[in-house]
């Protein structure tokens, strides 16, 4: 099973950035995929999860309305657009999948995680 994350860089406040991770070696569909971000001296916190039919979203209250998951069974990829980035967005952003048919805010309730992509937003 691999996650590649990517998308990640450099982004002044305000800006916007899509991540973007590609799933290979499980069957996506049957899996919950989900955001996770690692800020230096913090624990890693939920972002957002997306069903496995791509029907519902769950997201963090600090990024409601700024970021958007979404999902292509198709080419089992799932993307983060995140808009109106602040400083405080500033992390290493994993993409995670759990086997279930329920979302989990919990890190260790999912199964593979991708290496991460830095996201950096400067004031």
């Amino acid at each position: 099973v691999q996650l590649q994350a990517s998308g990640g860089g450099l982004v002044q406040t305000g800006g916007s950035l899509r991540l973007s991770c590609a799933a290979s070696g499980l069957p996506f569909r049957n899996y919950i995929m989900g955001w996770f971000r690692q800020a230096p001296g913090k624990e890693r916190e939920f972002v957002t999860a997306i069903t496995r039919g791509g029907g519902v979203r769950y997201y963090a209250d600090s990024v409601e309305g700024r970021f958007t998951i979404s999902r292509d069974n198709a080419e089992n990829t799932i993307h983060l657009q995140m808009n109106s980035l602040k400083p405080e967005d500033t992390a290493v952003y994993y993409c995670a999948a759990r086997a279930s048919a329920y979302y989990s805010r919990l890190a260790g309730l999912y199964d593979y995680w991708g290496q991460g992509t830095q996201v950096t937003v400067s004031s």
